[in-house]
């Protein structure tokens, strides 16, 4: 049976190429587009359908992803000008439930097609070394660069499966 809360499996940590940090660089430059076509046409109320019985409803894992990474791209910036600094993780599923997590979808796909250019922009022109660079997450303990990395590129993925299933599963296809 499958899984809905992961329907593309966990992230694996892996040691990583440069190409493949490359691919992940330029899926999270496509990964505002593709969200958008995920939920092109949604009505209302598809959007307050949750992806699986306590789950998230689709506007809320839209509105999660410019959360979480804006706090993605920060982390970023704090290794790539910090010493190993130490993040502050956030609590994702009260914000999901902050009034701003029930406007209209087209308010966080602007702003995620604003966050991902910035960041990819960023990311492309970083070199080698700087993918080493770490800071620490209090709950997960010390994270390279070159892993979040990966690990926002399987993010984006995660959630627009998401997405995907639950327009798949409910006959919702474009």
């Amino acid at each position: 049976m499958e899984d809905l809360r992961y329907p593309i499996g966990q992230f694996e940590e892996n040691a990583y190429s440069l190409e493949q940090v490359n691919g992940w660089i330029e899926e999270m430059a496509k990964f505002p587009e593709d969200l958008r076509g995920a939920v092109k046409g949604l009505t209302d109320q598809q959007l307050d359908t949750p992806y699986r019985e306590g789950g998230w409803t689709v506007r809320q894992v839209v509105h999660h992803l410019p959360d979480s990474h804006m706090n993605a791209y920060i982390r970023c910036k704090w290794a790539l000008t910090e010493d190993k600094p130490t993040i502050k993780p956030y609590l994702e599923a009260e914000w999901a439930e902050l009034p701003d997590a029930s406007m209209p979808v087209d308010v966080s796909l602007a702003l995620l097609d604003a966050l991902h250019n910035r960041w990819t922009t960023l990311l492309t022109s970083l070199e080698p070394v700087d993918l080493e660079k770490t800071f620490r997450h209090p709950e997960s303990g010390i994270v390279k660069l070159g892993i979040s990395i990966g690990i926002y590129a399987w993010h984006g993925r995660h959630h627009l499966a998401h997405i995907t299933s639950l327009r798949q599963r409910m006959g919702w296809e474009k």
